[in-house]
């Protein structure tokens, strides 16, 4: 693509046929990864998957680290590190992608069964940021894992197959409705109403509750304590789509933020390998702050370089931040674009736009730039020369008008390690609904962007 940067030609206006083509493969091979992995156990199940059969082997195996070795990292079946050692020393610094797995769902709480006249429901608590009048009168499916007393691990997914049963939030029917409608969103529906509907049917002798733990306990061998050591979250059941009669965008639950991941999974295995290590991470808990063992407050990232240093003979905590402050980042997360029916929270020369390429975003945060990581223009020189040098559409964003919009990545807690660290995601409409929207266009471009940073100097 010769013209890298434009406000006024979309990405799809820019393309060859083959490159056309290639958008529309790419978004096949997508949308199946998004109905795949589903959760963010899933989701690493899914990539530890095609890594293992492109050759990646554990990095705590190994005993040394030569140029071209592919490795990856496991942390506890919710987030995962794939690299390629480069031509240089681990030393001298990586080429880090990194996105998220974790995107906004309903997780059950420990006591979730209960009845109430004669309905069985799940109580839940939403996980992560969301509106949550969207979140009722949809198909839900459930999925995660159970520990019974024993000790046996259960897993479960149901919901997602054609003839599976779904779980259902009700709302109040508009006829009787008239206080619900003189509330504000935000009030409309609260947490505590946001309790699925699991079963009605009771049995002889048995209420509709103990008839369906007498399900669990036959179907699955778990019974109600086992729920205090489960985790089991509801998603939606609703298999990605495309979108409009070209078939230019795809609709789906969870694109934020696996269209980052997926096209950080497809640049990992694709890159050639190059002078630098080049880093693919794949992170948990980034919607409620990267707190935990999984996210990137954690030390497991900083676990895994330290365990590549040693590995080629430098293991002290020094080298680790000298590692870091040679290192390189790509924050992979999404940005908002510009939405035409409520232009009144953007600024439109300054938001992304839908189908113009990937957005490199200098700063995040809200209100005076708080909680941003800011990239230096030096940086932003660099990353830009990248795209434009290897054909790859490229725009800017920033989430809303000043003092408007706000979200956060994990871009600052790289930066706080010295890490020269820039957000470059996909843009996207109705970002942590139950039904994402995106261009095709802007998620091929996304992966492009990604391989052409692994390889470049």
């Amino acid at each position: 693509m010769k013209e890298t940067y434009s406000r006024t030609k979309p990405v799809w206006a820019r393309m060859n046929e083959e490159e056309r083509k290639a958008t529309m493969e790419y978004g096949e091979r997508y949308k199946k990864f998004l109905d795949t992995a589903r959760t963010e156990r899933l989701a690493v199940t899914e990539i530890l998957r095609q890594a293992e059969a492109a050759g990646f082997k554990p990095l705590y195996d190994m005993k040394e680290l030569r140029p071209g070795d592919k490795v990856f990292w496991n942390q506890k079946g919710k987030s995962v590190v794939l690299a390629v050692i480069g031509k240089k020393p681990v030393h001298d610094g990586l080429k880090i992608v990194g996105s998220h797995l974790d995107t906004p769902r309903l997780d059950l709480k420990g006591n979730p069964v209960h009845e109430s006249d004669g309905v069985v429901y799940f109580r839940t608590h939403y996980y992560g940021g969301i509106k949550k009048y969207q979140w009722t009168c949809i198909p839900m499916a459930l999925i995660g894992v159970v520990y019974t007393r024993s000790g046996k691990k259960v897993e479960i997914n149901v919901g997602m197959k054609d003839d599976d049963p779904v779980f259902y939030i009700s709302d109040l029917l508009i006829h009787m409705a008239q206080d619900q409608m003189k509330k504000t969103l935000a009030q409309g529906i609260t947490g505590e109403q946001l309790q699925a509907i699991c079963a009605t049917h009771s049995e002889e002798n048995l209420a509709a509750k103990d008839a369906l733990m007498k399900f669990f306990k036959d179907t699955y061998g778990i019974e109600e304590e086992d729920f205090a050591t489960a985790e089991l979250e509801l998603v939606p059941a609703t298999k990605s789509r495309d979108v409009g009669f070209d078939r230019s965008l795809i609709a789906s639950y969870g694109q934020d933020d696996r269209v980052c991941s997926y096209a950080n999974l497809e640049a990992i295995l694709h890159a050639e390998p190059g002078e630098y290590t080049q880093a693919a991470l794949l992170t948990d808990k980034e919607e409620i702050g990267s707190y935990g063992n999984t996210g990137m407050e954690s030390s497991y990232f900083v676990k895994v370089v330290m365990k590549m240093l040693a590995l080629q003979g430098n293991g002290s905590l020094l080298e680790f931040y000298e590692t870091m402050e040679n290192s390189e980042m790509l924050s992979a997360d999404v940005n908002s674009c510009m939405d035409p029916m409520f232009p009144e929270v953007t600024e439109k020369d300054n938001s992304s736009l839908l189908g113009y390429g990937i957005a490199l975003t200098k700063y995040t945060g809200a209100r005076g730039k708080a909680g941003s990581n800011d990239a230096n223009a030096e940086f932003m020189h660099k990353v830009r020369t990248i795209f434009n040098e290897a054909g790859v559409a490229w725009q800017i964003g920033e989430l809303g008008k000043v003092d408007q919009g706000g979200g956060g990545t994990i871009a600052f807690m790289m930066a706080d390690w010295g890490c020269e660290v820039v957000d470059c995601g996909t843009a996207m409409l109705s970002m942590h609904s139950p039904y994402d929207l995106l261009s095709k266009a802007d998620a091929y471009e996304t992966y492009l962007a990604y391989k052409a940073f692994f390889e470049s100097r």
